[in-house]
C-alpha cells in the first residue's frame, strides 16, 4: 500500500489536528498527538473520530 507523501503532509486528525504518520504495519494513520489510530480501507483513510482506536504503545514508520 503506497499513500501519497503530499496527501500524508496534508491529512491531520480530525480530534486535535494534529500531525498522523502510517503505523509500521501500513494499515493505520496514527496521530502523534492523541495516538489515536484512524485505519486504512482499500487504500482509503478513514478519519473519523468514531472509526478511530486510542493505541499510546502503536508504532509509526519513520
Amino acid at each position: 500500500m503506497a499513500l501519497d507523501s503530499f496527501l500524508l503532509d496534508i491529512l491531520a486528525c480530525p480530534e486535535c489536528q494534529g500531525d498522523v504518520k502510517i503505523t509500521a504495519d501500513e494499515q493505520g494513520l496514527k496521530c502523534l498527538r492523541c495516538h489515536r489510530v484512524y485505519p486504512i480501507r482499500d487504500d482509503i483513510p478513514v478519519m473519523l473520530i468514531e472509526e478511530a482506536a486510542i493505541e499510546p504503545g502503536r508504532a509509526v514508520k519513520e
